[in-house]
């Protein structure tokens, strides 16, 4: 049995089985002043790369593999997926002399001199001299980074890189807080890093005390001597089919490019195999969901006769379309999985309530749940007003209403006796249960986790509930593919006549009075005024305070003379019921608020919006806080007041000002924050993307979307050989979703 020994590792050598099967055909060349691994790895065996840890390298103590485990880097595994966020090309850097003013560059010089300036109290400037020997000298500032001094005094006449932007008034250049690193390795006297000058060079995701030399250190040493152990997940024939890189060379390609455009090869694969796998889960859940038995309800146009008739209004076209996709699933004997999107202010709750009377009409039960109490309770005003005229009893379970009442009602939907039951993360407990459960709706889905939806269609027994999920948050097509396709998708995407737009401005802070002179004359008028407090992070009774102080100083000191409310999310189910309905009988003129009233309050005479220090929210709560007002026959305003320090606060503000499409807003909140911030990561199962963009990568998602879904066609349980990586791949994906999302 042949080992790979240290010296073997130093000569680049690859397992030659595994580097064919996976695409490379020239073993890379290591370095020999780089760290090694200390055990050998059997040709014969394929480690297993997720449970050995880093320690195995030279270099890698105790105290070092605790701040890599900051990074989530616990084994090899997890280094030779842990990808790069960024590429420097530092086979030509620019030159200090020819730099200007606003570009970004990498230069590499010596250090010349380093000091320590006082401004004023608590502020503290470091200033290091920086020389490439082009005739100009660049200054590298810091503010208050107090160990920065001892650092470069320690590098006196030795050789950084820096990376950053330049800012450049005549003679004078400067980079103001840039990444830096060394580039002579005192280790290797003083001999260059290989790995860091000369090449495209990787920056990688990192922490405080672990430094880019060791990550490369270590990324290329576990791809010298481990990336052989790693199984080729693409069947070959994939791979051919889409000109696709093997493995081994993707893992070299997107850690240590020789060129960028082998670097785009590498990506491209793992983003690929990235979205197959996602895509491959979905098309499981799909042909699952198909597979299981359904209510086909026997009548759907005598219900949905009878609802519009007792309607006060008349549904749109795009709510009358809808309806019609929801009749026809819910009449087929399969289980309907449909996901409807609409803006704030579509209609949506009126589509559900359709639903809702087919299945009750047709013998069975209905179910809506709410991400809050105050949604549900929302909802429960809208659904009561119509389907009771119609003799169905509805009912609301949310966890915080008295025993007894609970108690009732938990034993009213046993029976039968309720028809439509609204409510909260209530409904999953264990002590719930439906007589005969057809219909489930769950409502800003988004904030629920898979499993707690599972848990609620699970209460229909033998008989999968058809389900409804439904979302005011427009998703970009891309996110659609990504999170739900294994469901079918409905769009609402027109308004209900008589409908004002609703007009934003952004103010600066210094304007504050002057809005509030102008939500004075509003109020004189008759209209009413929401205020949304500051967002505070650290916990909801911080925010609960901001809240209650904001209301505080507009009740003394900008609107004596009218009565001011206050609502958010640590008051009580029955002092959140007493500020809702004082606003909504306009007992209160304002209510302060924090973002408990995001999504379901409905007040039609409220007609402003303000929102303070608007640029700490994303742009899809901008989005939803604005579409609380605009639901009555005035003309409505959001007011953003906010002094953004960051370009993308900037941008948030001036996006806000220039459309209330909810789909462009999404596409913008997408483009800015990312996937795994636009929904969370937690709530939505969405796996972290590490070499895939769902914006720039719609092509290959397409790609991956078709495969899968033929893959699954093909070989339902991925038992075939060649599939069976792939299969590993999947279930690794599927557990990742269960605990991400088991909150």
């Amino acid at each position: 049995m042949t080992k790979v020994t240290g010296d073997m590792a130093e000569r680049g050598v690859i397992l030659a089985s595994d580097a064919a099967r996976s695409g490379e055909t020239e073993p890379r060349k290591r370095t020999s002043n780089l760290a090694v691994p200390s055990v050998a790895v059997t040709a014969s065996e394929a480690i297993s790369l997720e449970k050995t840890p880093l320690t195995v390298f030279s270099g890698v103590g105790a105290k070092t593999a605790d701040l890599l485990a900051r990074l989530g880097l616990l084994t090899i595994a997890d280094l030779l997926y842990h990808f790069p966020r960024r590429y420097e090309d530092r086979a030509k850097f620019a030159s200090i002399a020819e730099l200007q003013d606003g570009q970004t560059a990498t230069v590499v010089g010596v250090v010349t001199g380093v000091e320590n300036r006082v401004l004023r109290k608590q502020l503290t400037l470091t200033k290091v001299s920086l020389d490439d020997g082009s005739r100009r000298i660049a200054s590298l500032t810091w503010f208050n980074q107090y160990r920065m001094k001892a650092t470069f005094d320690a590098l006196m006449g030795k050789r950084i890189v820096v990376y950053g932007a330049v800012k450049r008034a005549y003679a004078a250049v400067e980079f103001s807080q840039p990444e830096w690193e060394p580039l002579d390795d005192e280790s290797a006297g003083g001999s260059v890093d290989s790995l860091s000058i000369g090449r495209i060079v990787p920056i990688y995701p990192s922490t405080e005390g672990v430094s880019q030399r060791l990550l490369r250190k270590i990324a290329h040493a576990a791809l010298s001597t481990y990336a052989g152990a790693v199984p080729e997940t693409l069947p070959e024939v994939l791979r051919e089919n889409r000109n696709l890189t093997g493995i081994i060379a993707s893992l070299w390609g997107i850690h240590f490019p020789e060129t960028f455009t082998e670097l785009e090869a590498a990506r491209r694969r793992l983003a690929y195999e990235e979205l197959l796998v996602l895509q491959l889960l979905l098309a499981e859940r799909r042909q699952e969901a198909a597979g299981e038995l359904g209510v086909a309800f026997s009548d759907v146009s005598s219900p949905l006769r009878e609802f519009r008739d007792i309607l006060p209004f008349s549904l749109t076209d795009a709510q009358n379309r809808v309806v019609s996709e929801i009749a026809a699933d819910m009449a087929a004997p399969r289980p309907m999985n449909r996901l409807v999107q609409g803006d704030v202010g579509s209609g949506k709750t009126a589509v559900a309530m359709a639903a809702m009377a087919i299945a009750v009409r047709n013998g069975y039960q209905a179910t809506l749940m709410a991400p809050t109490e105050i949604l549900a309770e929302q909802h429960l005003r809208g659904v009561r007003n119509a389907l009771e005229e119609m003799g169905i009893r509805v009912d609301l379970l949310t966890g915080s209403r008295p025993a007894k009442e609970k108690a009732a009602v938990r034993e009213r939907v046993a029976s039968g006796e309720t028809g439509v039951v609204v409510g909260t993360h209530a409904l999953i407990q264990d002590s719930v249960t439906f007589r005969r459960l057809g219909l489930a709706v769950i409502d800003e889905q988004h904030r629920f986790g898979v499993l707690q939806r599972a848990a609620l269609t699970g209460k229909g027994g033998d008989v999968m509930p058809d389900v409804l999920v439904m979302t005011a948050t427009p998703i970009p097509r891309t996110l659609t593919l990504t999170v739900y396709g294994d469901l079918d998708v409905s769009i609402i995407d027109q308004l209900p006549p008589g409908r004002k737009p609703i007009k934003t401005h952004w103010k600066k802070v210094a304007d504050k009075e002057s809005v509030y002179n102008g939500v004075r004359k509003l109020i004189q008028e008759g209209r009413q005024v929401f205020v949304v407090c500051p967002l505070v992070e650290e916990s909801e009774k911080m925010q609960a305070r901001a809240a209650t102080e904001l209301a505080s100083h507009l009740a003394q000191h900008v609107f004596p003379e009218f009565a001011v409310g206050l609502l958010h999310g640590q008051l009580t189910s029955d002092g959140k019921d007493a500020a809702m309905h004082a606003f909504r009988v306009a007992e209160t003129q304002i209510l302060v608020a924090t973002t408990v009233i995001e999504v379901g309050v409905d007040v039609p005479n409220a007609a402003v919006m303000v929102i303070e220090d608007a640029d700490r929210f994303g742009l899809a709560q901008l989005h939803q806080l604005r579409g609380r007002v605009g639901r009555g026959a005035h003309a409505s305003y959001c007011i953003l007041i906010a002094d953004p320090k960051t370009a993308d606060g900037i941008a948030r503000m001036r996006v806000m000002t220039e459309t209330t499409d909810g789909f462009r807003i999404a596409e913008e909140d997408l483009r800015l924050r990312g996937p795994g911030e636009f929904f969370g990561v937690r709530q939505s199962g969405l796996p972290t993307l590490k070499a895939a963009d769902v914006l720039r990568d719609v092509e290959i998602l397409k790609e991956a979307r078709d495969d899968a879904f033929l893959i699954i066609e093909q070989d339902s349980h991925l038992a075939s050989r060649e599939n069976r990586f792939l299969k590993s791949a999947v279930e690794k994906q599927r557990r990742a979703a269960q605990i991400s999302t088991a909150g």
